[in-house]
């Protein structure tokens, strides 16, 4: 990290990072470590969730825009949280908490049952190789805790700029029961909330559609 990065983490993390209780590994989740959104917050708010933040550009983006619901940004890379609470603590910005952990254990284990109004997984890595695309994140699996965490007509919203990869969203998100598109045709509009990130600009410079989805819990 750079200078910024550790002294943002060593200053902001007490108030933004969120402490949680640990499995085997330095980002699990130990079962059972459930939050109260209400507590962690300080107030009852509509919560958006974005899984793999990154940088916090979208995150800290839709935090300030936002300033009546609570974000919670998802991400496993220590640097990466530590942007995101050095722009966040330069915007001010009280309604953004972060957890560093592994996005499945933080749906299941850390978010209560129906806790969620918005889901974002934005440009979340493609494992583009072929002996590699089983790590993907949205599976079967990540569909069923996506909708266990999401509210009733939630909203779950995706962006990729890798065309097989979209294929296979819209794929798993259409047989996932307890979810519906929320869009007509084939793809979904660009969501307007989400910042033009330097993930979305490199796809664009490489002549790759972006390709957005949304998806509804049902009541």
């Amino acid at each position: 990290m750079s200078e910024a990065q550790q002294r943002a983490w060593a200053e902001v993390s007490p108030r933004m990072l969120i402490p949680v209780e640990r499995d085997a590994a330095s980002t699990s989740i130990r079962e059972g470590s459930t939050i109260d959104p209400a507590a962690v917050w300080g107030r009852t708010a509509p919560l958006v969730v974005e899984i793999g933040s990154g940088q916090g550009h979208a995150i800290v983006h839709g935090a300030s825009a936002r300033p009546d619901a609570n974000f919670l940004a998802i991400e496993v890379f220590r640097a990466g949280l530590a942007r995101t609470m050095l722009d966040a603590d330069r915007a001010g910005l009280t309604n953004l908490r972060l957890v560093e952990g592994n996005a499945p254990e933080v749906l299941e284990y850390l978010l209560p049952s129906a806790s969620v109004d918005e889901l974002w997984v934005f440009f979340p890595d493609p494992w583009h190789k072929k002996k590699h695309t089983k790590r993907r994140l949205v599976t079967t699996e990540f569909a069923a805790l996506a909708a266990s965490v999401l509210r009733p007509d939630g909203v779950l919203r995706l962006a990729t700029d890798w065309q097989d990869y979209a294929d296979q969203m819209r794929s798993v998100m259409d047989a996932a029961p307890g979810v519906v598109r929320a869009f007509e045709g084939e793809w979904a509009e660009r969501y307007e909330g989400r910042v033009l990130t330097a993930f979305e600009r490199k796809g664009v410079r490489a002549g790759r559609e972006i390709r957005d989805l949304t998806y509804r819990r049902t009541p």
